[in-house]
């Protein structure tokens, strides 16, 4: 699993970025996404942030990449209900 934290000062920045990480995860919280570890994957996102992004950074823009692996994600603790935990769920019978 790789966790996406983000900060942007500007608002179509942000949502560009926001836009750009829905296709590879899903939203966790408003500047956090969850995307499927996969070394593509990470390196499209590196490649999007080292490019399209890094280069108009502010001093309060940032992004925080987190590799979490398999044995590591079953640490993992969630509590409460985040507003979009429900929407990208796909169940299987």
């Amino acid at each position: 699993m790789l966790i996406v934290s983000y900060d942007f000062n500007d608002d179509k920045r942000r949502s560009k970025f926001s836009k750009f990480l829905k296709k590879y995860g899903r939203r966790l919280q408003y500047s956090v996404f969850e995307l499927k570890n996969s070394n593509r994957i990470l390196q499209n996102v590196i490649k999007e942030v080292e490019y399209k992004y890094k280069p108009y950074f502010k001093n309060s823009d940032s992004v925080l990449i987190y590799q979490i692996c398999q044995s590591c994600e079953k640490k993992i603790l969630r509590y409460g209900y985040a507003v979009h935990e429900e929407e990208n769920l796909i169940c299987f019978s």
